[in-house]
């Protein structure tokens, strides 16, 4: 039966070892074991028949857990083999574990050669991949990346779980700094790109937006089809200067598009459009998921099923039942509070949409709880300036600042203000600033910890 598959399934016999040693180089220190039901790079949570591989970052050393994950898993590849052989193990030894890893994933991705979908932009990723693999999943066996494991460890790790019963696979793929998506791409080698927008996100690394939309267009030298937003200016002229000569494929509202809104409606909760493919079919459909930005994500994921010819019945019930995920724009009642959960993330543009629902949605009072936007780099300070003065216009009541970033433009806010350091400090006083009645945003960079706000034993 046609369903997504998160990369937590496992079949045996996935891997064998020859095709281990033809994909790194490696030499075999020990050998018991032949095939594999998987990779791991975390000996807690290894299972039984997987290989477990010894990463080594800046703060860890996957060597000093080989004994523990060897307690489970069949076999280990290393960089540093043990000193003495462990006795009915594979063990096989590369100079560079975690190239070992993405070598791995990329010769199996060759070897199953099924469509491959790319998804990469500021904002909206992971909901674009989870609406993508929700319609694809109507037809196909797809393979996703789980949550947002969309870097150079966690894309590779997805990939190595590909089975012959896969039929497509749909990978987030994510970017904090040059040449990372060129490096995602080399790995997976995608087909089709869904580019979702560009803005302001990770420019600590990037440094400058140029750098950022250079990177983001990396995925077109890799693909065939590109999935792309007509509504963001920034992206399309990067696009039109980029040469690429694929087949190019528009969704939006206000701009030209194959795939676009039309006559949208948006409620507390949802939302309902005209979904038009081309000028001559459309239908209406009703989403659960709230926000204008919201619509994007759904007609990016439209327009990846259209290519791959899902039927048009299919694709407005999916949209109809998808709901939303945790921790992105969750609408949720407290104590006779409506309070907006969107704690996963943060960056100036999906600060400022998030913003826009807060005032289209509020009840007595709007009550923005703001954290940090992190990783901005020297542009940090003016994007919080910017932020603050821009939400000044808006018809926002209390703003409760969080964070030293955001706590040092609050006196740029014209009502009242509360300012705490951390979401743990924030947290004993929100509850009682934010009374019944009121409609309620929260929202800030991963590393704010936004969500502890919501935790009920602190809650009233």
């Amino acid at each position: 039966m046609p369903a997504d598959r998160e990369i937590d399934a496992h079949i045996e016999g996935v891997l064998k070892i020859e095709d281990i040693i033809t994909a790194t180089g490696g030499q075999v220190i020990s050998s018991n074991a032949h095939t594999f039901s998987g990779v791991s790079i975390d000996s807690r949570s290894i299972r039984k028949g997987e290989l477990f591989i010894a990463l080594k970052g800046e703060r860890f050393d996957g060597h000093d857990f080989l004994q523990e994950a060897l307690l489970t898993g069949s076999g280990a590849i290393v960089t540093f083999p043990p000193a003495e052989p462990i006795e009915g193990k594979t063990i096989i030894s590369v100079e560079n574990t975690l190239k070992a890893l993405q070598q791995i994933a990329r010769y199996i991705r060759l070897k199953k050669a099924i469509p491959l979908v790319g998804v990469t932009g500021s904002n909206g990723k992971t909901t674009t991949k989870e609406l993508i693999a929700s319609i694809l999943g109507s037809a196909y066996r797809v393979l996703k990346n789980t949550g947002n494991l969309n870097n150079h460890i966690g894309l590779p790790l997805t990939l190595s779980r590909i089975d012959e019963k896969d039929e497509a696979v749909v990978l987030e793929m994510g970017a904090s700094g040059p040449g990372e998506i060129q490096e995602l791409c080399e790995i997976s080698l995608p087909d089709y790109g869904v580019l979702t927008n560009l803005s302001p996100s990770h420019l600590e690394g990037f440094k400058d937006m140029e750098t950022l939309r250079r990177t983001k267009l990396e995925i077109l030298n890799y693909v065939s089809v590109a999935v792309v937003n007509a509504d963001d200016s920034f992206l399309m002229e990067g696009i039109r200067a980029s040469g690429f000569k694929g087949k190019i494929v528009r969704y939006g509202i206000t701009n030209d598009a194959e795939i676009y809104a039309a006559d949208i409606n948006l409620y507390e909760k949802g939302a309902s459009f005209l979904l038009h493919i081309g000028k001559k079919t459309y239908l209406e459909v009703h989403p659960k998921i709230s926000g204008r930005f919201n619509i994007y994500n759904i007609l990016a994921a439209v327009s990846v099923g259209h290519l791959f010819h899902i039927e048009l019945e299919k694709i407005k019930n999916i949209i109809n039942a998808f709901d939303s995920i945790p921790m992105r724009f969750e609408v949720k009642n407290i104590e006779g509070r409506q309070v907006i959960s969107d704690v996963y993330n943060a960056n100036p543009a999906s600060m400022e949409e998030a913003l826009k629902e807060l005032v289209r949605i509020r009840g007595k009072r709007a009550v923005a709880v703001l954290g940090d936007m992190l990783e901005l780099g020297s542009y940090a300070d003016e994007a919080h300036t910017k932020l603050v003065r821009w939400m000044s216009g808006l018809p926002v009541d209390i703003f409760i600042a969080i964070g030293p970033l955001m706590s040092s433009v609050a006196s740029e806010f014209p009502g009242k203000v509360y300012t705490f350091q951390n979401s743990l400090e924030a947290r004993r006083s929100i509850w009682d600033i934010c009374k019944e009645g009121d409609t309620v945003l929260i929202k800030g960079s991963r590393g704010m910890r936004m969500e502890r706000l919501l935790e009920t034993s602190y809650v009233i």
